[in-house]
């Protein structure tokens, strides 16, 4: 079965791929706020809304949709603005422990299947200088918290407690479960007749 990912991010789709799925990339276009204060009520409800908005465009379609964020010292930390936000978010997390929640959400309109839930990973950033924090600042603009487990060179967190997965951007833990779940759903409407 082919989906639609609601998501440009390389690393989902690089998850995705080295997990087998096959799937169009047609990213949603959603303003990534909410008001959600808590950070797996807003995972879940970006996740949600940016899958919901694809599948308005593509009511017979599987779309599967994530959005990621990293809290620490009681404040939500999404994708920094620029390389200055970039550092002031680096000088937070340094040398702390925070959590990453990822919210994923799986919708077919056409088969009224909704599907949401979020997984929470914690990892320590190693402290480190201003002047090494500067060097990596304007690296990973495109990723909540403003740095990359996967990147090796920075060599960032130390100690992860969750899955891996997860904090790179995709808990392949809830795809596989949601992608079961939606065959289940669709094999329970075959029997009772419902399926055209």
């Amino acid at each position: 079965m082919i989906f639609i990912l609601a998501s440009k991010s390389p690393r989902r789709i690089k998850l995705l791929k080295e997990n087998g799925y096959k799937f169009k990339i047609i990213p949603s276009n959603i303003a990534e706020k909410s008001d959600y204060k808590r950070p797996d009520l807003l995972v879940k409800d970006l996740a949600y809304r940016k899958a919901l908005q694809v599948a308005q465009k593509y009511p017979s379609s599987v779309i599967l949709a994530a959005d990621t964020i990293v809290y620490c010292c009681k404040k939500i930390i999404g994708k920094p603005k620029n390389s200055d936000d970039a550092l002031r978010l680096l000088r937070l997390q340094s040398g702390r422990w925070q959590s990453v929640y990822t919210g994923v959400a799986l919708i077919c309109l056409k088969k009224n299947i909704f599907l949401c839930d979020y997984e929470k990973s914690r990892c320590y950033m190693k402290k480190m200088t201003t002047e090494r924090l500067k060097d990596i600042a304007s690296k990973h603009l495109d990723k909540a918290g403003g740095w990359a487990v996967q990147d090796r060179n920075d060599y960032l967190i130390t100690k992860i407690k969750g899955r891996y997965d997860n904090i790179v951007g995709l808990p392949m833990n809830l795809v596989n479960k949601f992608f079961k779940e939606f065959q289940k759903l669709r094999t329970d409407d075959r029997i009772n007749g419902t399926v055209k």
